[in-house]
């Protein structure tokens, strides 16, 4: 049983991984540290932990690299990696660490409709299964909407007798800004995960193919930190939580997810691994509540219901198919064999 649901079970520790990163770079932000600086650190981070396990587990693997696999692996890590991070930590500035959690719900439809222009996932709304699909990603992202737009009374209030802190509740101007940003961080992500299956074809060694990308955007956010901000100040890093936060959104979650969402793309195709995005939205909002002390309203309730209801359904959608599909294979070798015999 845990062989057969192992790549949703991996999906499902990815996300709860992926619940203390807004939590804790919204800490080490709010602290001084510069966004992009931050990024460096982090993808450093993933990239000296990566480095040994990609040469080591996979010495023996046969993986050439030719010019123009290296341009195309360093374009995914332009616009998947570098471009997705660092418009993540801008936006993140200007948003909740909850808001940030939810905007990303927006990825499995966003990761759904660029499946399909890639031509890398089939919609049959003749079947069960390809409707499925399609109203679980239309349930979630109504989910994600209801969660962001949509407020109601207040479940848990941490600020009915107090002023509630500038930091707390960012300004109208910034959440525009925070949210737009986000929005284009989402479909920067959305873009490496579908392009990753292609890539993956041609560079079969994952945990090199990650290190390789993480090497790239840490090297390609250097010079946009530079570019940005001239003062050597910046590049200071505080000990403390804006150290563990680098550690841990390198080691865990660029190093150690990443990996393992490049895998379950190579398994079950990206969208199935774009379909547990909203399970980390849930426990940030749980955690972000008390740690932040964010107020947790109705609406964010019966979003994050829906939220869970559209990645049932679309999971349900998604493991129809593939069971319909390995049916079809079987049919098929069975057929050739009988054919053979005949």
């Amino acid at each position: 049983m845990m062989m057969k649901h192992k790549a949703n079970m991996a999906m499902v520790f990815v996300q709860i991984i992926y619940a203390g990163m807004p939590l804790l770079s919204k800490v080490a932000i709010s602290q001084g540290t510069n966004p992009f600086v931050f990024v460096f650190y982090r993808q450093a981070f993933a990239a000296l932990a990566l480095s040994p396990f990609a040469f080591f587990l996979e010495s023996a693997k046969s993986s050439p690299l030719s010019f123009i696999l290296l341009l195309k692996i360093f374009m995914i890590s332009l616009f998947g990696l570098t471009l997705s991070l660092n418009l993540y930590y801008v936006a993140i500035d200007n948003t909740t660490a909850t808001f940030a959690a939810a905007t990303t719900n927006a990825i499995p439809s966003i990761t759904f409709v660029l499946a399909l222009l890639f031509r890398l996932e089939a919609v049959t709304l003749k079947k069960s299964y390809g409707l499925a699909k399609v109203f679980g990603s239309m349930v979630g992202m109504l989910g994600a909407l209801v969660f962001a737009f949509v407020k109601g009374p207040s479940l848990i209030n941490h600020y009915s007798n107090t002023t509630i802190p500038n930091k707390a509740v960012p300004s109208t101007k910034n959440s525009v800004k925070g949210s737009i940003t986000m929005l284009a961080a989402n479909t920067c992500w959305c873009l490496w995960i579908v392009l990753q299956s292609k890539v993956m074809k041609e560079y079969t060694a994952k945990l090199r193919l990650v290190t390789l990308q993480c090497v790239f955007s840490c090297m390609q956010t250097a010079v946009w930190a530079v570019a940005v901000n001239r003062s050597p100040s910046v590049w200071k890093i505080e000990f403390g939580l804006p150290l563990l936060s680098m550690a841990y959104c390198g080691i865990m979650v660029t190093g150690f997810t990443y990996w393992l969402q490049v895998w379950a793309i190579e398994k079950k195709g990206p969208v199935f691994t774009a379909l547990y995005t909203p399970l980390a939205l849930i426990i940030t909002c749980i955690v972000s509540s008390f740690l932040f002390k964010e107020t947790l309203y109705l609406g964010s309730v019966c979003g994050a219901f829906l939220l869970v209801c559209g990645l049932y359904i679309g999971l349900w959608g998604k493991t129809k198919e593939d069971e319909v599909q390995i049916y079809g294979e079987k049919q098929s070798q069975q057929e050739i064999k009988e054919e053979i015999i005949v």
